[in-house]
């Protein structure tokens, strides 16, 4: 299904000086334009929104068949025709071109250049034949290293870029012929080649490959897969019997095939790999994979002509990482590394988009109202060219791309439109007699030709339909140059001027279709974030502002999905999150008006302010927007709202507003005993002392224990990254203090805090700055009950040895100083020898010391009696000391 939008992507409209009719076009670079007409080639610089201005101008040997551009490099290849001979040439050095009649140097590849001719080349354009035993049909360049595979009949041929290093100053562009790869019963219409992945297309037949290389293996290999005698007919089962006797009035259509990944050498295609480099090469492929194969067979089922049914506009387009580089690695904008590889070829009315690199799918199918001539595909866009339109689609590169590259996309952080998002038509836009089309940076290059005597395509038999020599591969010469034909520069409008059309444009679905806003707004998303994904293009001041229309397209993505009933409405929250937008933000952006009488909130709004309410966001919400919330939670979800007014950002609520919707609830259960501590907390909170004691008094301790176990941040709160008791707790500790210690026992039983947030809960609550002297902190009697509490209870994830001896010398230390426990302690060295199983019986010399004179005070009894717990049994055994007689004279000495 398409969505079709009236946007316009397209801006200014400018025509390119060309003295002939373009037979060849390209563009690629910063700026460069290359028109070829006859034998000559006119470069052409683009600069601005108006300005396409004549370079240079440079002769051809023959007739230019095809024309490539290369940015690493910065040269230009060209498959020549001269006396029905061709030729495979390179343009070096073509910017130094003065005029058309300055001279240039003509070199073979491989040659060496010799060092007194440096300045020479220094300064004029080079023309670098390249031999080929065959004749070539077609060329492609690697975007990213800039090597040439070139096209003949069952092979392709890898020249790989190199330089030859003349001087400390100067180096000459050269190729060498590295690879050849024998692709039997494929001959290639058109190829694409782009970091070892190689697409051949015929007529109607793709296959995908990767070359791989072994820098284990040095010596110069040749891969051979398993071949058949005639792999074609054994994959569909035709004999030779069959092939005899057919008339040749009929042909059999072999039937259409799709082929994925390890699959796709079932095709029956032989690929053979032979190397032809130099042994000191840096990369040398050894090895093929097999990514995509897929067959497509004519639709008899029309009276159309057999050329009618061909493949065109076979495509590689990579999309870099946009991450920093991290420190060892340089940071040049030369370096690119591949994140994704997406492959686009097209039926005269369909197109189809492949991701292969990670894995190999099938993206996107563009269905197309009329016959399409030609297609481009961009990171952005896909612009397809027919008669009489140019039209102009998304694409979901940059929806792969970006789950390729950040791995927290669909999470609860970050979020990207899906890739099954139905394709959309940004815009048709009218041209007479469209005939080729090309793109680089923002310009879409079209080739018109008015025909006013234009003559209905005529219908020919089915006979002629059925014809067998279909397959062969004909450079045909063009026509005659006629007048009334153009070359046009189109300027695609700005990714943040688009952006704010289809910001604009959705608001009229905001209430009319659900998902079509939703799906506008995904393609306004998508649009920036491609842009963002080819930062090296951007200038700063276009980079800020794209990274402002980013978080405002998450921002209205949040909205929509916040506000309407979809089945995808938890996306709220991660849209939200990458918007920047505060909680306070959000909610100042919802509808609070009422309808007849009740208010309806969705469940995607619901579910980011809950979360957002249980995280630990340093974000206080004001009185008005708290009683909101709360209002919110108790039509919506009335079971949420004891969890909802414990949490931090809800610090203004009103307690006696959060009081009377508490008492609306109808609980039970625990969700009972958690009412009753919430509004426990708001009695305290407003100082109302009677209430919150017959709060506390209506359920016996232990079940309001497993209360705080449903709601820690009852006692316990995370600001800024750090431990804050609440108020509950700190009037517990005076109050309670059993009942503290009992609670937090709880949550570490039940993995709701950790070893070390509880030291440090215990010590912010008993002590408003931490006291550090020379003998260490000082202690809080509540933290050594909490031990001793751990130590009774056995948690699993106690190391017993550290938790002796945090209570061997905390025990030590206030002997030594006659250090009394700022609290009564909760247990005596009875109550542990009893409960404990750590705990021994009393030693002889311990009621000697305790009997003496010289011991009057009852803390240092207890102190004494509880020392040898960890001392005697577990942990002064495990580090073989003698510490019971170590302890013994300690005592004698200090006691």
């Amino acid at each position: 299904m398409v969505q079709l939008y009236n946007l316009h992507p397209f801006g200014s409209q400018q025509v390119v000086p060309c003295k002939l009719e373009p037979e060849r076009f390209c563009g690629g670079g910063r700026d460069a334009l290359f028109v070829a007409a006859g034998c000559k080639v006119e470069a052409f610089a683009v600069s601005g929104q108006e300005l396409c201005q004549p370079r240079c101008a440079f002769s051809t040997l023959g007739r230019v068949l095809r024309l490539a551009y290369s940015e690493a490099g910065d040269y230009l290849v060209a498959i020549e025709e001269k006396n029905k001979a061709t030729f495979l040439r390179a343009y070096v050095n073509w910017r130094s071109k003065r005029t058309e009649n300055s001279r240039v140097c003509i070199r073979m590849v491989g040659h060496n250049v010799e060092a007194p001719f440096s300045e020479t080349f220094r300064d004029q354009m080079s023309i670098l034949e390249m031999p080929l035993s065959e004749t070539p049909l077609c060329i492609s360049c690697c975007p990213v290293k800039g090597d040439i595979l070139v096209g003949c009949t069952n092979k392709l041929v890898l020249f790989s870029l190199k330089y030859q290093v003349i001087n400390e100053e100067f180096s000459v562009l050269d190729f060498e012929r590295s690879l050849i790869i024998h692709i039997d019963s494929i001959t290639p219409v058109e190829i694409s080649f782009c970091v070892g992945y190689v697409a051949v297309m015929s007529d109607l037949e793709v296959l995908i490959l990767k070359l791989e290389s072994d820098p284990k293996n040095g010596e110069n290999v040749t891969h051979h897969p398993r071949k058949t005698n005639n792999p074609m007919k054994q994959a569909e089962g035709i004999s030779d019997e069959t092939l005899q006797l057919e008339p040749d009035d009929f042909v059999i259509c072999q039937k259409p095939m799709e082929l994925l990944g390890e699959k796709s050498e079932q095709s029956g295609v032989s690929v053979t790999l032979e190397s032809t480099g130099l042994a000191d090469e840096k990369i040398k492929y050894f090895h093929v994979q097999h990514l995509l194969y897929r067959r497509f067979a004519p639709d008899i089922s029309s009276y159309v002509l057999s050329d009618d049914i061909k493949l065109h506009s076979l495509q590689l387009l990579p999309i870099y990482q946009t991450g920093s580089l991290t420190s060892d690695r340089k940071n040049s904008s030369q370096e690119k590394e591949l994140l994704s590889l997406f492959c686009f070829f097209s039926l005269p009315h369909v197109g189809y988009l492949y991701m292969i690199v990670k894995s190999v799918e099938l993206m996107s199918v563009y269905q197309y109202p009329e016959r399409s001539q030609q297609a481009v595909l961009t990171p952005q866009f896909l612009h397809v060219i027919t008669s009489n339109n140019l039209q102009c689609f998304t694409v979901r590169c940059s929806a792969a791309a970006a789950r390729e590259e950040d791995p927290y996309v669909d999470t609860t952080l970050k979020a990207c439109p899906p890739v099954s998002l139905d394709v959309c038509a940004l815009r048709i836009q009218l041209f007479i007699g469209l005939k080729a089309i090309c793109h680089f940076k923002n310009h879409v290059i079209l080739l018109t030709k008015a025909d006013p005597e234009s003559i209905p395509e005529r219908r020919e038999s089915p006979k002629r339909l059925l014809s067998r020599k279909g397959t062969s591969v004909n450079l045909k010469a063009p026509p005659v140059a006629e007048a009334g034909w153009n070359l046009y520069i189109v300027n695609t409008i700005s990714p943040v001027q688009l952006y704010k059309e289809m910001i604009d444009y959705s608001n009229t679905y905001k209430t009319a279709k659900t998902q079509s806003c939703i799906h506008l707004l995904s393609e306004a998303h998508l649009l920036v974030r491609a842009a963002l994904m080819d930062a090296s293009q951007l200038e700063p001041g276009e980079k800020a502002e794209l990274l402002e229309a980013f978080r405002e397209s998450c921002g209205h993505l949040g909205d929509c999905y916040s506000r309407l009933d979809t089945q995808h409405s938890h996306l709220a929250l991660p849209y939200y999150k990458m918007s920047g937008l505060s909680m306070a933000e959000v909610l100042a952006r919802v509808d609070w008006t009422v309808e007849n009488g009740s208010q309806k909130y969705e469940r995607g709004l619901i579910f980011y302010i809950n979360h957002s309410l249980y995280e630990n966001l340093d974000e206080e919400l004001s009185e008005e927007l708290a009683a909101k919330v709360v209002q919110m939670f108790h039509v919506a979800e009335p079971k949420q709202l004891p969890h909802i007014l414990c949490s931090p950002s809800m610090k203004n609520i009103d307690p006696l507003t959060a009081i009377s919707y508490l008492r609306k609830l109808d609980t039970s259960g625990f969700s009972l005993i958690l009412v009753t501590l919430t509004k426990a907390a708001m009695a305290l909170k407003m100082g109302d002392l009677d209430m919150y004691r017959n709060e506390m008094k209506s359920h016996p301790e232990m079940k309001l224990v497993c209360g705080f176990i449903l709601e820690p941040r009852l006692l316990i709160q995370q600001r800024k990254g750090q431990i804050v008791p609440t108020e509950f707790a700190v009037h517990l500790k005076e109050t309670q203090p059993g009942l503290l210690v009992a609670s937090v026992l709880g949550l570490q039983k039940n993995n709701k805090i950790g070893i070390e947030e509880a030291d440090s809960f215990f010590k912010v609550c008993c002590f408003e700055k931490v006291l550090c002297g020379k003998d260490g902190d000082t202690i809080p009697q509540l933290l050594v009950d909490l031990w001793e509490a751990q130590l009774v209870a056995c948690l699993p994830d106690v190391v017993l040895q550290e938790l002796f001896f945090k209570l061997t010398s905390q025990y030590i230390w206030r002997l030594s100083k006659r250090q009394p426990p700022d609290t009564v302690p909760l247990r005596t060295s009875e109550d542990l020898i009893n409960s404990c199983s750590h705990y021994g019986l009393i030693s002889p010399w311990v009621n000697v010391l305790i009997s003496s004179d010289s011991l009057a005070d009852k803390n240092c009894m207890e102190e004494l009696s509880k020392l040898q717990l960890p001392s005697f049994h577990s942990w002064s055994h495990s580090q073989k000391t003698l510490l019971p007689a170590s302890v013994f004279m300690f005592c004698v000495v200090h006691v």
